[in-house]
């Protein structure tokens, strides 16, 4: 339990500090922040350990870190604290999957001990994970980078052989087909998993202040430098940097970058003490680097430093026959992201959808399996070829209208359970059955009609 980790979020320093410390008399080392947001550099499908979390505070309350957590890892136990006495918001925090709940004031001892509950639950997770990974069965990996296709069993096995290691990793591929899945992954099987991932868009750096942003400041180092600061990549110590779209990164940035890359310290803004730097490397890009290093946009040097290894992530035009399979593994992340029940893709559905090309990949799948489960159609007409139009449209109409017709029969026409049910409001309903021609059976009185 020594090496696993206790995130402790409250934005009430006195509450902060005095938890932290009754905690760390039990044993139990904490880490402390006064916002959520910062956690989620922390956070990863390799971490081992435990969050704790204030419900209400300004900027990201728990409600929202519990969700964001889930997206990454539903098995990551979190723990929500709150000061007011809200039934409906405890059972809203456990459908939403919160390991526990707890109302101030409570004692040391009680938060202390279900910590250890969650601590030793989390242990039996990533324990079972490696034995899984050990017999060869489905891994957290191949979980989440489904795919039967050759290309996708290549990528899963170059990334376990890279992931192990400290190299500096290349990742390549189109938009949207899952580059930072990729990244992340790596930096979750590497033996960097308990430390930060930090993610730094290149193409969204700031001219005025890129080098305070990655390099970090000293007070005084420029007007308005009121204060020291640690910069993304000192943050990001004992952990991995993200270049995300490092052919978007400035050609004078990129000489100071390649430095950094090759000697492994940085000097901050308005000092002359150099810091070494113990991070691991990824970038990812959609644009072919040669050809951005033969027009002179991208140094050479910076280019074949970057790439000790790469990795190309497949579009899905590369790999269609993984549709399918990965189009009901999102379906079944969207429901439980929306908090809505499992729906049964129709196999007639699921053809279309297979049959589909999808020039923005992974990303425009996913937002199709969102609409589904949002009981929208999954492919908009404006966005679908006419051919496909038709037919999707058609049988996702037949398909809703055979979901409505079914629900009002099974409750006797009376309609307050079925929109209760489907998760629709009153008036969706009635647009719907007016659209569809349904009716209720009409030896109901027309108050319950309305009710």
């Amino acid at each position: 339990m020594s090496d696993q980790r206790i995130l402790l979020i409250d934005d009430e320093e006195d509450m902060r500090r005095s938890s932290a410390q009754a905690l760390e008399l039990f044993g139990l080392p904490v880490t402390t922040f006064s916002s959520a947001e910062p956690v989620l550099e922390l956070i990863g499908y390799g971490f081992d350990g435990v969050v704790v979390s204030d419900i209400r505070m300004p900027g990201m309350d728990g409600m929202t870190l519990l969700q964001r957590i889930r997206e990454v890892d539903a098995e990551i136990p979190v723990i929500l604290v709150t000061g007011h006495a809200d039934v409906q918001l405890a059972v809203s925090a456990m459908r939403a999957g919160v390991y526990d709940f707890l109302e101030k004031p409570f004692t040391a001892q009680h938060l202390a001990g279900i910590i250890r509950r969650a601590m030793d639950r989390r242990s039996l997770v990533m324990e079972n994970r490696r034995l899984r990974a050990v017999a060869g069965k489905r891994d957290d990996i191949e979980t989440r980078l489904p795919g039967r296709t050759q290309v996708m069993v290549d990528l899963r096995y170059r990334l376990r052989a890279i992931g192990a290691t400290d190299a500096d990793t290349m990742i390549i591929g189109d938009t949207g087909v899952g580059k930072e899945v990729v990244a992340r992954a790596l930096h979750d099987i590497s033996a960097r998993a308990n430390r930060p991932l930090i993610a730094i868009n290149c193409a969204a750096l700031p001219e005025n202040l890129i080098e305070s942003e990655l390099f970090g400041h000293e007070a005084g180092a420029f007007p308005g430098a009121l204060r020291p600061r640690y910069g993304k990549f000192e943050h990001a110590r004992g952990g991995t940097i993200l270049l995300d779209e490092i052919g978007s990164m400035p050609f004078d940035l990129q000489a100071k970058f390649l430095r950094v890359l090759q000697e492994r310290v940085i000097t901050r803004l308005g000092s002359n003490e150099v810091v070494p730097l113990d991070v691991r490397f990824i970038a990812t890009s959609k644009a072919d680097l040669e050809a951005e290093v033969a027009a002179g946009r991208f140094r050479a040097d910076l280019f074949y430093r970057l790439n000790v290894a790469t990795l190309h992530v497949p579009a899905l035009a590369d790999r269609s026959a993984d549709i399918p399979i990965l189009f009901l593994q999102l379906v079944r992340e969207a429901a439980a992201r929306y908090l809505r029940d499992d729906i049964e893709v129709p196999p007639d559905l699921l053809a279309e959808i297979a049959a589909r090309p999808w020039p923005g990949n992974v990303r425009e799948l996913r937002n199709a399996a969102d609409r589904l489960v949002l009981g929208l159609d999954p492919v908009p007409e404006e966005s679908a070829p006419a051919a496909v139009r038709q037919r999707l449209a058609d049988k996702v109409a037949a398909y809703e209208r055979g979901v409505l017709a079914s629900a009002i029969s099974a409750h006797g026409g009376h309609l307050k359970p079925v929109y209760e049910q489907l998760g629709i409001s009153r008036k969706t309903l009635y647009e719907k059955m007016q659209k569809y021609g349904l009716a209720r059976k009409p030896a109901i009185p027309r108050e319950e009609f309305d009710a």
